[in-house]
């Protein structure tokens, strides 16, 4: 199940997202919103959610939250942008980095 979350989540959502996958959530961040989309099986699932709900495709990035480390993974093919300067599966950016992880943090941790 893909939740569109802005605001905190609690135990329920994050359970919902984590029926996908067992142990971890894929995400998509939309960072200029601070909102997320997760509990998809690819990151481009969660990242079609923002879209559709108002998001701009140079501020979703994809990343993947293990709430029992409490860590976040910033690794996705949606991130391969090289008119972005990214082209790598991980995000590049150490800003963007950061501001995803913030996001995450924020809405699952």
């Amino acid at each position: 199940m893909i939740c569109l979350i802005e605001s905190k989540a609690g135990a329920k959502k994050i359970s919902e997202m984590l029926e996908t996958l067992g142990g971890y959530i894929k995400v998509a961040v939309d960072i200029r919103r601070g909102v997320l989309a997760g509990g998809g099986i690819m990151h481009a699932d969660c990242e079609a959610v923002l879209l559709k709900s108002g998001s701009k495709q140079v501020d979703v990035w994809g990343a993947d939250w293990y709430p029992k480390e409490e860590k976040v993974e910033c690794h996705s093919l949606i991130n391969i942008r090289p008119r972005q300067n990214n082209r790598s599966m991980e995000i590049q950016d150490s800003k963007i980095r950061a501001e995803v992880e913030r996001v995450v943090r924020g809405l699952l941790g």
